[in-house]
């Protein structure tokens, strides 16, 4: 790997870190009286703070290492960029301060420096059709973890995973369209990725 791409890679975890440590920190001020555990406890229910620092923890990997995987870079662009996507179309709030901050480089700036890196970094001739229902085992494995969280204390984070809000039967079907939005993306990013494999070399080997 070359060390563009991997001081690229170090930076985007730097960027996910400092992000996920302002987003605890206003945690915390908001409920003063709360320990660190339980600011760490109450934000893990959510499925963006949860795969950024899924983001954080493989770009950190890929700057020490210099390696990197073409079903994992690929996985974590999809997961990231079905963050934003999500976000814009259906969760969008207006916020001020470092809220916007958090909210924005979330949401916002994370999928568009994960997504450049991808398309300039990452290696793609060995995807395959395959990796498109690999990638929906990190989707799937948060459904089931919120739902079973849901049932024990009756917090749901999204609207569109909240039974008593919109009833089971609705909750399969967003369940369901969302993991062919996952789906379809997975799809497209590998055919864009066999694409460029075969247009030019990657800059990783």
């Amino acid at each position: 790997m070359t060390r563009t791409a991997r001081f690229a890679a170090l930076a985007i975890a730097f960027v996910a870190l400092v992000t996920l440590i302002v987003h605890v920190r206003l945690g915390l001020a908001a409920r003063p009286d709360w320990p660190l555990w339980r600011e760490l406890w109450r934000t893990g229910r959510f499925f963006t703070v949860l795969t950024v620092a899924l983001v954080a923890v493989h770009f950190l990997w890929v700057g020490l290492s210099g390696r990197a995987s073409a079903a994992l870079a690929g996985g974590v662009t999809l997961w990231i960029g079905i963050v934003g996507a999500v976000y814009h179309a259906l969760l969008w709030r207006p916020l001020e301060g470092l809220r916007l901050y958090v909210d924005h480089s979330m949401h916002s700036l994370l999928p568009v420096l994960v997504a450049a890196w991808w398309l300039a970094c990452a290696p793609k001739g060995a995807l395959r059709p395959a990796h498109a229902a690999w990638w929906l085992g990190w989707p799937g494995l948060y459904v089931a973890y919120v739902l079973a969280r849901g049932m024990t204390d009756g917090r749901y984070p999204y609207f569109f995973v909240d039974p008593g809000r919109i009833g089971w039967l609705m909750v399969g079907v967003w369940v369901l369209a969302l993991g062919a939005v996952f789906w379809l993306g997975g799809v497209g990013l590998v055919r864009l990725g066999r694409w460029l494999s075969r247009s030019r070399d990657p800059v990783i080997g």
